[in-house]
């Protein structure tokens, strides 16, 4: 038997977590969703839990604008001519729409870089439902540059041409251009690459997998890269990183979509306020920078890590999660609350149109001081 799936492999079972979200039907609960959610400073202190902190999860998506790093380092964006739309879709997980189409052709065509070499594939792509059903419309099956991972696998794409590497398995977990990723990413986490723990990601490239506290942590360090001390091994990576942030701010329709996209939409309701980046398997990470929370003191640059134990596969739980959690941490109020309204307690329609059910959030998510007496 292999050791994968040995039965004589010790099994480390874990505490059930909190309820996150309950599905509610005419006032009768159907499911819910269980998770943990983390908040810690960027040099990893605890301000905020619910459930457990050191559950390990897989990166996932997450990962991406940590990874962006390795293009800038190389010295991609003045070799390629790169803009902040284009830093930002390479950190992204876009819809396929045009607009993100258009943005990475225009890479291409300046780096002399075929689109054919993009081995993301494009299975259930675009996520873009109008575009995807144009595509079925007009007959025309979506390419790999649909897919949401394209900017990521751009990226490699990017090194090789940079760096002078062959292209051909670029996915491959010994590649160069994975090895330049994966250095980054050990280094935004501050740790090594030999202790990394690796898996293989939906799109074929490998993904990582750490506590949830870390996760939090390396969003912090997102959201203020200056704040890590000189003597922190993160510092050398912080340059870099901001340009990442900034380009991420500045355009977030790059990265998720124009509509629906609750990454997007949560950046453009709060801006210059936070960077927002899912992952699948219903994590999200949160990198919520300086500024003033609920009664208006202002408050340093935090990360936010949530995860819903079920992978959530209607996403109702990461949206309802997500901002009822930065509502309850003083970040989201007011207008912008109201906005996200369709995130904070999604519906469920009957072919008629009528509201049949709903997903609500359920759970304190109190500082950790207030915790202790």
């Amino acid at each position: 038997m292999p050791a994968a799936v040995s039965a004589d492999r010790p099994r480390t079972r874990r505490t059930a977590p909190p309820v996150l979200v309950r599905q509610v039907r005419n006032g009768v609960e159907e499911s819910v969703h269980r998770g943990d959610i983390v908040e810690t400073d960027v040099n990893g202190r605890l301000l905020r839990a619910l459930g457990d902190p050191d559950h390990v999860v897989n990166l996932r998506s997450c990962v991406k604008p940590f990874g962006m790093v390795s293009l800038i380092e190389a010295g991609g964006i003045e070799a390629f001519d790169l803009g902040p739309p284009e830093l930002a879709i390479m950190a992204s997980s876009h819809s396929g729409e045009d607009l993100h189409v258009r943005t990475l052709q225009g890479v291409y065509r300046r780096a002399g870089i075929s689109q054919s070499l993009l081995a993301c594939g494009a299975e259930k792509m675009p996520l873009d439902e109008l575009t995807a059903a144009r595509l079925a419309r007009d007959g025309e099956k979506a390419s790999p540059v649909r897919h949401m991972c394209s900017g990521q696998h751009s990226v490699f794409l990017l090194l090789c041409k940079l760096r002078g590497w062959e292209p051909d398995g670029y996915w491959l977990e010994e590649h160069p251009a994975q090895l330049a990723y994966r250095d980054v990413v050990a280094r935004a986490f501050g740790t090594t690459t030999s202790k990394l723990r690796l898996g293989i990601d939906g799109c074929g490239i490998p993904t990582y997998a750490f506590p949830l506290r870390a996760i939090a942590r390396a969003y912090a360090f997102l959201a203020d890269p200056s704040a890590v001390a000189a003597s922190d091994t993160r510092a050398p990576v912080a340059p870099a990183l901001r340009t990442v942030r900034d380009a991420m701010l500045a355009h977030p329709e790059m990265v998720a979509g124009t509509r629906d996209r609750i990454d997007t939409s949560v950046m453009k309701a709060l801006p210059d306020r936070l960077v927002s980046k899912g992952g699948m398997e219903a994590l999200r990470g949160l990198a919520i920078l300086a500024g003033p929370r609920g009664n208006g003191a202002r408050v340093p640059a935090s990360g936010m890590a949530i995860k819903i134990e079920d992978g959530d596969g209607y996403d109702r739980a990461t949206w309802a999660a997500t901002i009822e959690a930065l509502r309850q941490a003083g970040v989201l109020s007011g207008q912008a609350l109201r906005v996200l309204g369709r995130y904070h307690r999604p519906v469920e329609t009957d072919p008629h149109g009528r509201v049949s059910a709903e997903a609500i959030p359920s759970f304190e998510l109190a500082p950790l001081g207030e915790l202790i007496r």
